[in-house]
């Protein structure tokens, strides 16, 4: 393996003199940097991890904690978007990323025991059930932490504008003539609570008081689940004008069941999702949709985690709000009134 004493000899240099080149100091002339560092290219140096670790008391790995429940894994389109962005990012400031987990080499460990055995620098938690006990023990380590879409006092979170993105969709749905409009969320975390306060509370501004019924608790990601509910939609004396999903993909089941009941969209009824995933865009017709912005989120994800990591005393424990924007497509059709 070729040494940072290898190159001080090719180049006739000292090996402080080679330390900065490699490292990109400025205190040495730009001719020579370039110099070092094509020498060392040509003679095939890879920087040491281990002796970086040593001597900057980081390993330069950020951990990754994502538990799907759905068991999507990173097929999940939001979540692959906004973890894809995070390891574009890190990557880009030198940083290798490891996921998180609890069974290494057939032991069990809880997440920080696993955080600590991986000698990661800080931790990404996206997508989990942020009340579990083994999450929490995580959370309120000496760790560097930084959540995506879910909120601590102790926490940097980077979480998506759901009250707004709510506020804008229903504000479409509304505009496009439609008061009867009904709402099949995902399962109870914060996120759906801020979606569906704001759901309550858009209409309310506008006037518009809905049935119960016209509610539904559904679940993320699942189009068996949305097509049931749709069908008790669709079933009631007054059925709604539209139907709002709790996300893009639980949108297809309950296009399917409209479809399956010989209903046309958006002529007969309309739908709208959430997330804006690309499938969504080249249906027939385009989903209306709220598109959240997964490369900003992840981008800022992994710029507040490295910048936590780096520069401990000056970082500040903030909420940073990401706004998406809505996608009209053509699946809320425009009507006179009810």
């Amino acid at each position: 393996m070729v040494s940072m004493k290898d190159i001080s000899k090719k180049c006739n240099v000292s090996i402080a003199t080679v330390s900065k080149a490699l490292n990109n100091h400025s205190d040495i002339a730009e001719t020579t940097k370039v110099y070092i560092r094509q020498i060392a290219k040509e003679m095939g140096y890879f920087p040491n991890s281990s002796a970086r670790a040593l001597k900057t008391n980081r390993t330069y790995n950020i951990g990754v904690l994502f538990v799907d429940e759905a068991q999507s894994g990173l097929t999940h389109d939001y979540f692959s978007h906004v973890l894809d962005s995070f390891k574009v990012t890190a990557e880009s400031r030198g940083y290798d990323i490891t996921f998180i987990n609890c069974n290494v080499s057939h032991k069990t460990m809880s997440y920080y025991e696993h955080s600590r055995y991986r000698g990661v620098d800080g931790v990404v938690i996206a997508c989990v059930n942020f009340y579990d006990q083994d999450v929490l023990e995580l959370v309120h380590s000496d760790l560097p932490v930084v959540t995506i879409d879910h909120v601590f006092d102790n926490r940097i979170a980077i979480v998506s504008d759901n009250i707004k993105g709510m506020k804008d969709l229903i504000t479409f749905i509304y505009r496009q003539g439609h008061t009867r409009i009904a709402y099949i969320h995902g399962a109870d975390s914060s996120v759906t609570q801020n979606r569906l306060g704001s759901f309550y509370r858009t209409l309310q501004e506008f006037g518009i008081q809905i049935p119960d019924e016209y509610v539904k608790s559904g679940i993320y990601r699942d189009a068996e689940t949305s097509a049931k509910l749709t069908g008790e939609l669709l079933d009631l004396k007054i059925p709604p004008t539209c139907i709002l999903y709790p996300d893009d993909y639980s949108c297809l089941g309950g296009i399917n069941a409209i479809k399956e009941k010989g209903l046309s969209i958006p002529d007969d009824i309309s739908v709208a999702g959430y997330d804006g995933i690309h499938i969504a865009q080249v249906l027939e017709p385009k989903l209306t949709t709220l598109k959240q912005d997964t490369k900003t989120l992840g981008r800022k994800a992994a710029e507040k985690l490295i910048n936590l990591i780096e520069n401990p005393k000056t970082s500040l424990i903030e909420k940073v709000v990401i706004e998406g924007r809505v996608l009209s497509g053509s699946s809320v059709g425009k009507i006179k009134g009810d």
